[in-house]
């Protein structure tokens, strides 16, 4: 089976953007960094930071330092040749959100992770909650997204985004792996995949990684403005819970 990091090294060309290309561009990235806010002044790490998309924007919306970190080392290449072309101060390096100890305690503001804990297991997604929330300031935010935990059940595999659940159920098959496609405004589809998780995995993973307080929990999908931005791209998706976005301070 393709490893994550192989999967994107194939597939770094799809990804590389500097305007909203992707359906989750759309749907799901604007509003996440609604979450984020405040950014200006803050140091941020952005786990999983793929080619660099949301890490230059954290930076032009106000953030002191951006520190950017992926598995994979395609979509670093490519988030170093972005930053060589229009340097804007960010870091970019190789690794893995699981083990953050290169980062003392206490080192950031936020940390933010789109769409990194579908690619986890259970045991995986513990590890790296507990390891975010070690290197979070006291008071410091948490912001993340997946996929809707429901989305697989409820969408057959047609454009613009599906994961194939084959014969799993909700709860039989948290923890196994789905395989999907996402895709672009101009027709190109990608791989994506989500180990499933439950509403209930997200909450007690986030409560054993010693968060306390309750998270922000936001489900997102289409909206009017996409539907008028692009009726016959985003039409097929008209009220299904697509993402959630989560919102958690130490």
């Amino acid at each position: 089976m393709t490893t994550i990091a192989k999967l994107y090294n194939c597939m770094t060309p799809d990804w590389e953007r500097y305007r909203p290309v992707l359906l989750s561009d759309f749907t799901a990235r604007p509003f996440v960094l609604g979450l984020c806010e405040p950014i200006d002044g803050t140091v941020v790490l952005d786990a999983g930071c793929g080619e660099g998309y949301m890490a230059r924007q954290l930076r032009q919306r106000g953030a002191a330092k951006v520190e950017g970190i992926d598995i994979s080392s395609g979509m670093i290449e490519a988030a170093h040749a972005a930053e060589q072309a229009n340097p804007l101060g960010i870091s970019f390096s190789l690794g893995n959100v699981v083990d953050l100890s290169r980062f003392p305690d206490s080192s950031f503001d936020l940390v933010l992770a789109v769409f990194v804990f579908n690619y986890l297991t259970l045991n995986a997604t513990l590890t790296a909650m507990s390891e975010i929330r070690r290197v979070l300031e006291p008071c410091g935010r948490f912001v993340f997204s997946v996929p809707h935990p429901a989305f697989p059940f409820l969408r057959a595999q047609e454009p613009p985004f599906f994961f194939d659940r084959g014969e799993c159920g909700y709860f039989s098959g948290r923890d196994m792996e789905f395989h999907g496609r996402i895709w672009r405004r101009d027709g190109t589809d990608v791989p994506v995949r989500c180990v499933h998780k439950t509403f209930a995995d997200y909450f007690l993973a986030l409560a054993k990684a010693g968060f306390a307080a309750m998270p922000d929990v936001h489900e997102l999908g289409v909206t009017d403005d996409h539907l008028t931005l692009d009726p016959d791209f985003f039409g097929p998706l008209v009220d299904q819970p697509l993402h959630v976005a989560f919102r958690i301070v130490r």
